[in-house]
Protein backbone atom coordinates (compact mmCIF):
# COMPACT_ATOMS: atom_id res chain seq x y z
CA UNK A 1 0.00 0.00 0.00
CA UNK A 2 1.21 3.51 -0.80
CA UNK A 3 0.09 6.57 1.18
CA UNK A 4 0.72 9.97 -0.48
CA UNK A 5 0.53 13.33 1.34
CA UNK A 6 2.73 16.38 1.55
CA UNK A 7 2.27 16.57 5.33
CA UNK A 8 4.45 14.12 7.37
CA UNK A 9 1.95 14.17 10.24
CA UNK A 10 -0.83 12.96 7.95
CA UNK A 11 1.44 10.19 6.62
CA UNK A 12 2.25 9.11 10.18
CA UNK A 13 -1.44 9.10 11.11
CA UNK A 14 -2.29 7.00 8.03
CA UNK A 15 0.48 4.52 8.83
CA UNK A 16 -0.74 4.20 12.42
CA UNK A 17 -4.35 3.61 11.36
CA UNK A 18 -3.48 1.09 8.66
CA UNK A 19 -0.92 -0.84 10.73
CA UNK A 20 -3.74 -3.05 11.99
CA UNK A 21 -4.48 -4.22 8.42
CA UNK A 22 -1.29 -6.31 8.37
CA UNK A 23 0.07 -4.74 5.23
CA UNK A 24 3.29 -3.05 4.20
CA UNK A 25 2.79 0.73 4.07
CA UNK A 26 4.96 2.78 1.74
CA UNK A 27 4.99 6.60 1.90
CA UNK A 28 5.49 9.44 -0.56
CA UNK A 29 5.48 13.20 0.07
CA UNK A 30 4.04 14.15 -3.33
CA UNK A 31 2.91 13.03 -6.75
CA UNK A 32 6.35 12.79 -8.37
CA UNK A 33 7.75 10.81 -5.43
CA UNK A 34 4.71 8.51 -5.53
CA UNK A 35 5.31 7.78 -9.25
CA UNK A 36 8.93 6.92 -8.46
CA UNK A 37 7.85 4.52 -5.70
CA UNK A 38 5.30 2.82 -7.99
CA UNK A 39 8.02 2.34 -10.61
CA UNK A 40 10.10 0.45 -8.06
CA UNK A 41 7.52 -1.51 -6.06
CA UNK A 42 4.28 -3.39 -6.86
CA UNK A 43 1.43 -1.66 -5.01
CA UNK A 44 -2.12 -2.91 -4.58
CA UNK A 45 -3.68 0.27 -3.11
CA UNK A 46 -2.79 3.97 -3.37
CA UNK A 47 -4.29 6.36 -0.78
CA UNK A 48 -3.64 9.96 -1.84
CA UNK A 49 -4.51 13.35 -0.43
CA UNK A 50 -6.25 15.71 -2.84
CA UNK A 51 -4.42 18.95 -2.13
CA UNK A 52 -0.69 18.66 -2.76
CA UNK A 53 1.75 21.10 -4.35
CA UNK A 54 2.90 20.38 -7.87
CA UNK A 55 0.74 17.37 -8.73
CA UNK A 56 -2.56 17.13 -6.88
CA UNK A 57 -4.31 13.87 -6.00
CA UNK A 58 -6.62 13.93 -9.03
CA UNK A 59 -3.67 14.23 -11.45
CA UNK A 60 -1.68 11.55 -9.59
CA UNK A 61 -4.49 9.01 -9.58
CA UNK A 62 -5.14 9.71 -13.27
CA UNK A 63 -1.52 8.75 -14.01
CA UNK A 64 -1.77 5.70 -11.75
CA UNK A 65 -4.88 4.61 -13.65
CA UNK A 66 -3.07 5.04 -16.98
CA UNK A 67 0.13 3.20 -15.98
CA UNK A 68 -1.01 0.77 -13.27
CA UNK A 69 -4.72 0.22 -13.94
CA UNK A 70 -4.94 -2.75 -11.59
CA UNK A 71 -3.93 -0.68 -8.59
CA UNK A 72 -6.89 0.43 -6.45
CA UNK A 73 -7.11 4.22 -6.03
CA UNK A 74 -8.52 6.00 -2.92
CA UNK A 75 -8.73 9.78 -2.59
CA UNK A 76 -8.68 11.75 0.68
CA UNK A 77 -10.53 15.02 0.19
CA UNK A 78 -12.16 17.82 2.12
CA UNK A 79 -15.74 19.03 1.72
CA UNK A 80 -14.50 22.11 -0.06
CA UNK A 81 -12.82 20.05 -2.79
CA UNK A 82 -15.93 18.48 -4.36
CA UNK A 83 -15.21 19.89 -7.81
CA UNK A 84 -11.72 18.39 -7.77
CA UNK A 85 -13.13 15.17 -6.36
CA UNK A 86 -15.53 14.85 -9.28
CA UNK A 87 -12.58 15.38 -11.65
CA UNK A 88 -10.67 12.63 -9.83
CA UNK A 89 -13.62 10.29 -10.15
CA UNK A 90 -13.95 11.01 -13.87
CA UNK A 91 -10.26 11.07 -14.80
CA UNK A 92 -8.73 8.68 -12.29
CA UNK A 93 -11.76 6.39 -11.91
CA UNK A 94 -10.99 6.10 -8.21
CA UNK A 95 -12.23 3.16 -6.18
CA UNK A 96 -13.52 5.33 -3.32
CA UNK A 97 -13.09 8.81 -1.84
CA UNK A 98 -13.01 9.56 1.90
CA UNK A 99 -13.67 12.89 3.53
CA UNK A 100 -11.14 14.46 5.85
CA UNK A 101 -11.01 14.22 8.75
CA UNK A 102 -11.57 10.47 8.19
CA UNK A 103 -13.26 7.95 10.36
CA UNK A 104 -10.59 5.36 11.23
CA UNK A 105 -13.00 2.44 10.99
CA UNK A 106 -14.28 3.60 7.61
CA UNK A 107 -10.73 4.12 6.36
CA UNK A 108 -9.53 0.70 7.42
CA UNK A 109 -12.64 -0.96 5.98
CA UNK A 110 -12.27 0.86 2.67
CA UNK A 111 -8.57 -0.02 2.37
CA UNK A 112 -9.29 -3.65 3.37
CA UNK A 113 -12.03 -3.94 0.75
CA UNK A 114 -9.80 -2.39 -1.94
CA UNK A 115 -6.96 -4.79 -1.07
CA UNK A 116 -9.29 -7.79 -1.04
CA UNK A 117 -10.73 -6.72 -4.38
CA UNK A 118 -7.21 -6.54 -5.81
CA UNK A 119 -6.41 -10.00 -4.43
CA UNK A 120 -9.60 -11.38 -5.95
CA UNK A 121 -8.72 -9.79 -9.28
CA UNK A 122 -5.24 -11.29 -9.08
CA UNK A 123 -6.66 -14.71 -8.27
CA UNK A 124 -9.16 -14.33 -11.11
CA UNK A 125 -6.34 -13.53 -13.52
CA UNK A 126 -4.34 -16.49 -12.22
CA UNK A 127 -7.26 -18.84 -12.63
CA UNK A 128 -8.01 -17.50 -16.09
CA UNK A 129 -4.39 -18.01 -17.12
CA UNK A 130 -4.44 -21.49 -15.60
CA UNK A 131 -7.69 -22.33 -17.36
CA UNK A 132 -6.32 -21.05 -20.64
CA UNK A 133 -3.17 -23.13 -20.24
CA UNK A 134 -5.17 -26.21 -19.28
CA UNK A 135 -7.47 -25.65 -22.25
CA UNK A 136 -4.45 -25.55 -24.55
CA UNK A 137 -3.09 -28.72 -22.93
CA UNK A 138 -6.48 -30.38 -23.28
CA UNK A 139 -6.69 -29.28 -26.89
CA UNK A 140 -3.26 -30.76 -27.54
CA UNK A 141 -4.25 -33.96 -25.73
CA UNK A 142 -7.48 -34.19 -27.71
CA UNK A 143 -5.60 -33.66 -30.95
CA UNK A 144 -3.11 -36.33 -29.99
CA UNK A 145 -5.87 -38.64 -28.81
CA UNK A 146 -7.81 -38.20 -32.05
CA UNK A 147 -4.64 -38.98 -33.98
CA UNK A 148 -3.93 -42.07 -31.86
CA UNK A 149 -7.54 -43.22 -32.22
CA UNK A 150 -7.33 -42.73 -35.98
CA UNK A 151 -4.03 -44.61 -36.14
CA UNK A 152 -5.44 -47.44 -34.02
CA UNK A 153 -8.60 -47.51 -36.15
CA UNK A 154 -6.48 -47.79 -39.28
CA UNK A 155 -4.44 -50.58 -37.70
CA UNK A 156 -7.59 -52.46 -36.75
CA UNK A 157 -9.06 -51.93 -40.21
CA UNK A 158 -5.89 -53.26 -41.82
CA UNK A 159 -5.83 -56.21 -39.43
CA UNK A 160 -9.49 -56.93 -40.16
CA UNK A 161 -8.88 -56.70 -43.90
CA UNK A 162 -5.94 -59.08 -43.53
CA UNK A 163 -8.07 -61.53 -41.54
CA UNK A 164 -10.80 -61.30 -44.17
CA UNK A 165 -8.28 -61.96 -46.96
CA UNK A 166 -6.77 -64.87 -45.04
CA UNK A 167 -10.24 -66.26 -44.37
CA UNK A 168 -11.25 -66.10 -48.03
CA UNK A 169 -7.88 -67.53 -49.10
CA UNK A 170 -8.36 -70.45 -46.70
CA UNK A 171 -11.86 -71.07 -48.08
CA UNK A 172 -10.50 -70.99 -51.65
CA UNK A 173 -7.74 -73.45 -50.77
CA UNK A 174 -10.22 -75.79 -49.10
CA UNK A 175 -12.49 -75.51 -52.12
CA UNK A 176 -9.61 -76.46 -54.44
CA UNK A 177 -8.63 -79.43 -52.27
CA UNK A 178 -12.28 -80.55 -52.18
CA UNK A 179 -12.49 -80.46 -55.99
CA UNK A 180 -9.50 -82.79 -56.37
CA UNK A 181 -11.91 -85.71 -56.03
CA UNK A 182 -13.08 -85.11 -59.57
CA UNK A 183 -11.01 -83.53 -62.28
CA UNK A 184 -14.11 -82.27 -64.03
CA UNK A 185 -14.98 -80.15 -60.97
CA UNK A 186 -11.62 -78.34 -60.80
CA UNK A 187 -12.24 -74.60 -60.58
CA UNK A 188 -16.04 -75.04 -60.45
CA UNK A 189 -16.45 -73.53 -56.98
CA UNK A 190 -14.30 -70.53 -57.75
CA UNK A 191 -16.11 -69.81 -61.03
CA UNK A 192 -19.51 -70.12 -59.38
CA UNK A 193 -18.44 -67.91 -56.47
CA UNK A 194 -17.17 -65.16 -58.77
CA UNK A 195 -20.29 -65.23 -60.97
CA UNK A 196 -22.58 -65.29 -57.95
CA UNK A 197 -20.78 -62.30 -56.43
CA UNK A 198 -21.18 -60.31 -59.67
CA UNK A 199 -24.90 -61.06 -59.76
CA UNK A 200 -25.33 -60.16 -56.08
CA UNK A 201 -23.44 -56.87 -56.46
CA UNK A 202 -25.45 -55.97 -59.59
CA UNK A 203 -28.67 -56.63 -57.64
CA UNK A 204 -27.46 -54.20 -54.96
CA UNK A 205 -27.28 -56.71 -52.10
CA UNK A 206 -25.60 -55.69 -48.82
CA UNK A 207 -21.87 -56.38 -48.51
CA UNK A 208 -22.31 -59.03 -45.78
CA UNK A 209 -24.85 -60.92 -47.88
CA UNK A 210 -22.57 -60.72 -50.92
CA UNK A 211 -19.72 -62.29 -48.94
CA UNK A 212 -21.95 -65.09 -47.64
CA UNK A 213 -23.03 -65.83 -51.21
CA UNK A 214 -19.40 -65.83 -52.37
CA UNK A 215 -18.34 -68.26 -49.62
CA UNK A 216 -21.36 -70.50 -50.29
CA UNK A 217 -20.41 -70.46 -53.97
CA UNK A 218 -16.95 -71.76 -53.14
CA UNK A 219 -18.27 -74.51 -50.84
CA UNK A 220 -21.74 -75.32 -52.24
CA UNK A 221 -20.59 -78.81 -53.30
CA UNK A 222 -18.94 -79.66 -49.97
CA UNK A 223 -21.38 -82.56 -49.58
CA UNK A 224 -19.59 -84.34 -52.46
CA UNK A 225 -16.87 -85.25 -49.93
CA UNK A 226 -19.31 -87.80 -48.43
CA UNK A 227 -20.23 -89.41 -51.78
CA UNK A 228 -18.45 -92.48 -53.20
CA UNK A 229 -16.05 -92.21 -56.13
CA UNK A 230 -18.45 -94.21 -58.30
CA UNK A 231 -20.88 -91.29 -58.22
CA UNK A 232 -18.30 -88.53 -58.45
CA UNK A 233 -16.72 -90.01 -61.57
CA UNK A 234 -19.96 -89.76 -63.61
CA UNK A 235 -21.83 -86.83 -65.11
CA UNK A 236 -25.15 -86.24 -63.34
CA UNK A 237 -27.14 -87.26 -66.40
CA UNK A 238 -25.59 -90.72 -66.39
CA UNK A 239 -26.28 -91.65 -62.76
CA UNK A 240 -28.57 -94.58 -61.93
CA UNK A 241 -31.74 -93.81 -59.91
CA UNK A 242 -30.05 -95.13 -56.77
CA UNK A 243 -26.91 -93.07 -57.43
CA UNK A 244 -29.02 -89.99 -58.22
CA UNK A 245 -30.82 -90.34 -54.89
CA UNK A 246 -27.44 -90.39 -53.13
CA UNK A 247 -26.22 -87.47 -55.25
CA UNK A 248 -29.23 -85.36 -54.28
CA UNK A 249 -28.26 -85.73 -50.63
CA UNK A 250 -25.12 -83.62 -51.11
CA UNK A 251 -26.77 -80.23 -50.28
CA UNK A 252 -27.96 -81.66 -46.95
CA UNK A 253 -24.59 -83.23 -46.19
CA UNK A 254 -22.78 -80.00 -47.06
CA UNK A 255 -25.01 -77.92 -44.79
CA UNK A 256 -24.58 -80.38 -41.92
CA UNK A 257 -20.82 -79.80 -42.02
CA UNK A 258 -21.48 -76.24 -40.77
CA UNK A 259 -23.62 -77.27 -37.80
CA UNK A 260 -20.99 -76.30 -35.20
CA UNK A 261 -20.10 -72.96 -36.82
CA UNK A 262 -22.37 -70.28 -35.34
CA UNK A 263 -21.20 -67.55 -37.74
CA UNK A 264 -21.80 -69.64 -40.87
CA UNK A 265 -25.42 -70.71 -40.53
CA UNK A 266 -26.44 -68.40 -43.38
CA UNK A 267 -23.82 -70.06 -45.61
CA UNK A 268 -25.10 -73.47 -44.49
CA UNK A 269 -28.65 -72.50 -45.48
CA UNK A 270 -27.50 -71.37 -48.93
CA UNK A 271 -25.65 -74.65 -49.44
CA UNK A 272 -28.70 -76.68 -48.41
CA UNK A 273 -31.08 -74.82 -50.74
CA UNK A 274 -29.00 -74.16 -53.87
CA UNK A 275 -30.73 -77.05 -55.74
CA UNK A 276 -34.27 -75.89 -54.94
CA UNK A 277 -36.35 -74.87 -57.97
CA UNK A 278 -38.40 -71.71 -58.25
CA UNK A 279 -41.53 -73.80 -59.05
CA UNK A 280 -41.12 -75.95 -55.91
CA UNK A 281 -39.95 -79.19 -57.58
CA UNK A 282 -36.34 -79.03 -56.45
CA UNK A 283 -34.56 -80.77 -53.58
CA UNK A 284 -34.15 -81.42 -50.70
CA UNK A 285 -37.08 -79.43 -49.23
CA UNK A 286 -39.22 -78.53 -52.28
CA UNK A 287 -39.16 -74.84 -51.40
CA UNK A 288 -40.90 -72.49 -53.80
CA UNK A 289 -40.38 -68.91 -55.00
CA UNK A 290 -39.23 -66.51 -52.30
CA UNK A 291 -39.18 -69.33 -49.75
CA UNK A 292 -35.81 -70.08 -51.29
CA UNK A 293 -33.13 -67.71 -49.91
CA UNK A 294 -32.08 -65.08 -52.40
CA UNK A 295 -28.46 -66.22 -52.35
CA UNK A 296 -29.52 -69.82 -53.13
CA UNK A 297 -31.58 -68.59 -56.08
CA UNK A 298 -28.46 -66.86 -57.41
CA UNK A 299 -26.31 -69.98 -56.85
CA UNK A 300 -28.86 -72.13 -58.68
CA UNK A 301 -28.42 -70.08 -61.85
CA UNK A 302 -24.60 -69.78 -61.81
CA UNK A 303 -24.13 -73.42 -60.73
CA UNK A 304 -26.29 -74.73 -63.59
CA UNK A 305 -24.59 -72.41 -66.09
CA UNK A 306 -21.12 -73.58 -65.10
CA UNK A 307 -22.22 -77.23 -65.07
CA UNK A 308 -23.54 -76.87 -68.62
CA UNK A 309 -20.49 -75.06 -70.01
CA UNK A 310 -18.04 -77.54 -68.42
CA UNK A 311 -19.81 -80.83 -69.05
CA UNK A 312 -20.79 -81.61 -65.46
CA UNK A 313 -24.34 -82.59 -66.39
CA UNK A 314 -24.02 -84.75 -69.48
CA UNK A 315 -20.29 -85.05 -70.05
CA UNK A 316 -20.47 -82.75 -73.06
CA UNK A 317 -19.80 -79.02 -72.67
CA UNK A 318 -22.31 -76.56 -74.09
CA UNK A 319 -21.37 -73.23 -75.62
CA UNK A 320 -22.11 -70.10 -73.62
CA UNK A 321 -24.90 -69.22 -76.06
CA UNK A 322 -26.50 -72.65 -75.65
CA UNK A 323 -26.29 -72.43 -71.86
CA UNK A 324 -27.82 -68.94 -71.87
CA UNK A 325 -30.69 -70.22 -74.00
CA UNK A 326 -31.43 -73.04 -71.56
CA UNK A 327 -31.36 -70.61 -68.62
CA UNK A 328 -33.85 -68.41 -70.47
CA UNK A 329 -36.15 -71.41 -70.93
CA UNK A 330 -36.00 -72.15 -67.21
CA UNK A 331 -36.94 -68.58 -66.26
CA UNK A 332 -39.86 -68.72 -63.80
CA UNK A 333 -39.84 -72.54 -63.50
CA UNK A 334 -36.40 -73.71 -62.44
CA UNK A 335 -34.94 -70.26 -61.83
CA UNK A 336 -35.90 -66.92 -60.29
CA UNK A 337 -36.81 -64.65 -63.24
CA UNK A 338 -35.02 -61.62 -61.76
CA UNK A 339 -31.81 -63.55 -61.17
CA UNK A 340 -31.88 -64.96 -64.71
CA UNK A 341 -32.39 -61.49 -66.16
CA UNK A 342 -29.51 -60.03 -64.16
CA UNK A 343 -27.23 -62.96 -65.00
CA UNK A 344 -27.96 -62.76 -68.72
CA UNK A 345 -27.39 -59.01 -68.62
CA UNK A 346 -23.97 -59.11 -66.95
CA UNK A 347 -22.74 -62.04 -69.06
CA UNK A 348 -23.61 -60.34 -72.34
CA UNK A 349 -21.69 -57.16 -71.50
CA UNK A 350 -18.82 -56.27 -73.79
CA UNK A 351 -15.86 -58.30 -72.72
CA UNK A 352 -12.60 -56.51 -72.04
CA UNK A 353 -9.81 -56.69 -74.57
CA UNK A 354 -7.69 -59.84 -74.24
CA UNK A 355 -4.85 -59.53 -71.78
CA UNK A 356 -1.43 -60.56 -73.04
CA UNK A 357 -0.14 -63.34 -70.81
CA UNK A 358 3.36 -64.74 -71.04
CA UNK A 359 5.15 -67.46 -69.04
CA UNK A 360 7.85 -66.13 -66.73
CA UNK A 361 10.33 -68.40 -64.97
CA UNK A 362 10.70 -68.15 -61.21
CA UNK A 363 14.18 -66.61 -61.62
CA UNK A 364 12.70 -63.65 -63.53
CA UNK A 365 9.71 -62.94 -61.29
CA UNK A 366 9.57 -59.42 -59.86
CA UNK A 367 7.43 -57.82 -57.13
CA UNK A 368 4.33 -56.19 -58.58
CA UNK A 369 3.80 -58.74 -61.34
CA UNK A 370 0.21 -59.94 -61.66
CA UNK A 371 -0.68 -63.59 -62.09
CA UNK A 372 -2.65 -64.09 -65.32
CA UNK A 373 -3.91 -67.60 -64.62
CA UNK A 374 -4.43 -69.75 -61.54
CA UNK A 375 -1.25 -71.39 -60.29
CA UNK A 376 -2.00 -75.07 -59.68
CA UNK A 377 0.15 -77.73 -58.06
CA UNK A 378 0.95 -80.86 -60.02
CA UNK A 379 -1.92 -82.51 -58.12
CA UNK A 380 -4.32 -79.82 -59.30
CA UNK A 381 -4.53 -77.86 -56.03
CA UNK A 382 -4.85 -74.10 -56.57
CA UNK A 383 -1.86 -72.40 -54.99
CA UNK A 384 -2.55 -68.84 -56.17
CA UNK A 385 -5.54 -67.42 -58.01
CA UNK A 386 -5.40 -65.28 -61.14
CA UNK A 387 -5.03 -61.61 -60.37
CA UNK A 388 -2.73 -62.17 -57.37
CA UNK A 389 -0.09 -59.43 -57.14
CA UNK A 390 3.28 -60.98 -56.39
CA UNK A 391 5.32 -59.66 -53.49
CA UNK A 392 9.00 -60.30 -52.76
CA UNK A 393 8.01 -62.69 -49.96
CA UNK A 394 5.58 -64.58 -52.21
CA UNK A 395 8.21 -64.90 -54.96
CA UNK A 396 10.60 -66.37 -52.39
CA UNK A 397 7.97 -68.91 -51.33
CA UNK A 398 7.26 -69.86 -54.96
CA UNK A 399 10.97 -70.45 -55.62
CA UNK A 400 11.29 -72.60 -52.51
CA UNK A 401 8.24 -74.60 -53.56
CA UNK A 402 9.62 -75.17 -57.07
CA UNK A 403 12.98 -76.25 -55.69
CA UNK A 404 11.44 -78.59 -53.13
CA UNK A 405 9.23 -80.22 -55.78
CA UNK A 406 11.98 -80.34 -58.39
CA UNK A 407 9.89 -78.29 -60.83
CA UNK A 408 11.08 -76.09 -63.68
CA UNK A 409 8.21 -73.72 -62.94
CA UNK A 410 6.98 -70.84 -65.11
CA UNK A 411 4.07 -68.62 -64.06
CA UNK A 412 1.59 -67.05 -66.48
CA UNK A 413 2.03 -63.31 -65.93
CA UNK A 414 -0.07 -60.44 -67.25
CA UNK A 415 2.17 -58.27 -69.35
CA UNK A 416 1.79 -54.46 -69.47
CA UNK A 417 0.13 -53.00 -72.55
Amino acid sequence: MLCVDDEPSILSALKRVLRAEDCKVLQAGGGAEAIAVLEQHPVDVVVSDMRMPGMDGAALLAQVRARWPATARILLTGYADMKATVAAINEGQIYRYIHKPWDETELRLTVRQAAERRQLERERDRLQALTSAQNEELKALNTGLEQRVQERTNELRQANDQLRRNYLTSIKIFSSVMELRSGVLAGHGKRCANLARKVAVTMGLPEDEVQDIFVAGLLHDMGFMALPDSIMSKPVGKLTPEELASYQRHPVLGAQAFMALDDHQTVATLIRTHHERFDGTGYPDQLQGTQIPRGARILAVVDTYDDMTHGHLTGASLTEAEARTILQRGRGTQFDPEVVDVFLHITQEVKPKPVRIEPVSTDHLKPGMVLGKDLLSKEGVMLLSAGHVLSADMISRIRKYAMAEGLNLALDIRMPG
